[in-house]
């Protein structure tokens, strides 16, 4: 194991651990923070337990690393090596560079503030009913699917000149490919089928309004440019099943509660910002 696996994994063993876990984070003498549990090894002293062994174990597993038969050892020696690098780095006053500091500091406001997100998360409730209300809300409704070509110009004028060759019979297939500066121009502007709100409000409200077959009469703008827009189809979209889209929805409503109760803490903290 190479010195920049070690270090690697050092940084990493503050970063992940959101369990038990044997730091330096605040204590600047030789030996870590104190943590309960059975002492295993000491390394001058400073202990390492079985705790922190099996919070390395599972940061080893979940980047790849798989268990050695033949070494069944080597994470604790892994863990030996980074303790002794830690009091080398304190002997060397690393522990008092300003840089080196700060970064334990956010390590531990990380490693804490995601203890504090597991547990919230762990006790929120979602009921079935607010599961059942977000899908009938935003998903389970069946809306309007269409299937459309534009041809894009930078200007009002050119996108009226396209209209004009239009109204003269033009091919908007062929137009598309010669006059378009969108990436779908080669293939004659066509943009598949999309939802109302996949596309920008300008563009998707003028989809909405056009009949199958006709295009736009009047240009388009948004923030891309001006738009030439052809109906080619239209078609009522199919909401995925509640039950297959459940779990998400779930997760995405623990995540709502999570934020409420952030910007709660938040107002009733006292923040005074430099």
């Amino acid at each position: 194991m190479n010195v920049r696996y070690l270090l690697l994994a050092a940084a990493m063993l503050s970063v992940t651990g959101c369990d038990q876990m044997q730091s330096a984070l605040n204590t600047p003498g030789s030996t870590p923070a104190a943590v309960t549990g059975d002492v295993i090894a000491t390394v001058n002293g400073a202990p390492i337990t079985q705790q922190v062994l099996d919070v390395y174990n599972r940061q080893r597993a979940a980047k790849g690393a798989q268990p050695d038969a033949e070494n069944p050892d080597g994470p604790l020696n892994e863990l030996i090596a980074l303790e002794l690098m830690r009091q080398e780095a304190v002997s060397n006053g690393a522990d008092a560079d300003p840089v080196i500091s700060a970064t334990l500091n956010q390590l531990e406001r990380s490693t804490l503030a995601g203890a504090a997100i597991k547990t919230f998360m762990a006790n929120t409730e979602i009921s079935d009913a607010e599961v059942r209300e977000m899908y009938d809300t935003n998903i389970g409704n069946a809306g309007k699917e269409y299937n459309a070509r534009h041809i894009l110009v930078e200007t009002e004028e050119e996108a009226n000149e396209v209209i004009a060759s239009l109204d003269a019979g033009g091919d908007f297939v062929e137009l598309a490919k010669e006059k378009s500066t969108g990436p779908s121009g080669p293939r004659g502007g066509e943009l598949g089928w999309f939802g109302a709100g996949q596309m920008v409000k300008p563009f998707s409200d003028a989809a909405a309004a056009l009949e199958k077959g006709s295009y736009t009469e009047q240009p388009v703008q948004t923030q891309f440019g001006w738009h030439v827009i052809r109906l080619e189809d239209i078609r009522d979209s199919t909401p995925p099943p509640f039950e297959d889209v459940k779990d998400r929805l779930k997760m995405m409503l623990t995540n709502q509660k999570l934020q409420q109760h952030v910007e709660q803490a938040k107002n009733s903290a006292t923040i005074d910002i430099k």
